[in-house]
């Protein structure tokens, strides 16, 4: 076996990336947030969250490498460091920043070939779901939010994704900033003036609420609220940034824009009215 024996996973996407690998034996550990795939959180000992770890029982499992993602784990690896773990910290923040994850994971692992046909497959998937994008009559601005208290939007993989799938994002030039906190919308208004046609609630850790959403003052203008257009995609689908987001994650996204579409088309259709 070549490359690192025993592995911890502090996140969720290098997990599903070894499995889909082939290569899951080398896995020691894995985050408690880990949902995909269903065996991993069956099988493998649950060692850390998204903020903190138990660093003691990681250490008992004797890993060589601990491999982590962001600012986010940054504490914890620091500690693993002092105590003598070499550790891996990914920091990527993009369709094609995911796809260079998978292949140097791969090449960490000894099993580059694999990882770049693995990565040449989801880009094709990801070309099928921008080819019939391509034939929609018309795109809706979509309206991501990862969080509610306070009112965050998408990260760039999440806005991309919406664009591969035939959607507009709306805040473009947020969605480009690594850090959640520079993505805080101080209040609703921004989401009010963009006025999107679809929002999709992908609340980090939680059920997202299209309730509550609906009856934020002023909300009631937006064409997403006026049509229901208020949709949840699970935040493991696209807020982790590995396979889930390339695969199930965009196909989810796809078949709310294609619905979308299809509502607008039968709009078009009755006497006497247009879309909107």
């Amino acid at each position: 076996m070549i490359g690192p024996r025993r592995i911890v996973c502090l996140t969720e996407e290098p997990t599903e990336t070894l499995y889909a690998l082939g290569e899951q034996d080398r896995i020691v550990g894995i985050s408690g947030f880990t949902v995909r795939p269903p065996q991993a959180r069956r099988d493998k000992p649950k060692v850390s969250a998204f903020t903190s770890a138990k660093v003691g029982e990681i250490l008992k499992l004797k890993p060589d490498l601990a491999i982590g993602f962001s600012d986010i784990q940054a504490d914890i690896a620091a500690e693993l460091i002092r105590h003598g773990v070499e550790v891996w910290i990914a920091n990527h923040r993009s369709v094609a920043g995911i796809l260079d994850y998978i292949r140097r994971l791969g090449g960490l692992v000894g099993v580059a070939e694999r990882a770049s046909a693995y990565a040449d497959e989801l880009q094709r998937g990801l070309d099928a779901i921008a080819a019939q994008a391509a034939l929609l009559p018309q795109r809706p601005r979509v309206y991501v939010e990862e969080w509610d208290e306070p009112i965050i939007t998408g990260i760039q993989w999440g806005a991309e994704l919406v664009e591969i799938a035939g959607g507009i994002d709306v805040f473009p030039e947020l969605s480009c900033e690594p850090l959640a906190k520079a993505r805080i919308l101080a209040n609703g208004g921004p989401v009010i003036a963009r006025n999107p046609d679809i929002i999709i609630g992908s609340w980090c850790g939680k059920k997202f609420r299209p309730e509550r959403v609906a009856v934020r003052p002023g909300w009631e203008a937006i064409n997403a609220v006026r049509d229901g257009e208020l949709h949840e995609i699970k935040s493991p689908l696209i807020l982790q940034p590995g396979p889930a987001a390339l695969t199930d994650g965009v196909q989810a996204i796809a078949a709310i824009i294609q619905a979308w579409s299809r509502k607008q088309r039968s709009y078009a259709d009755l006497p006497g009215t247009t879309p909107v």
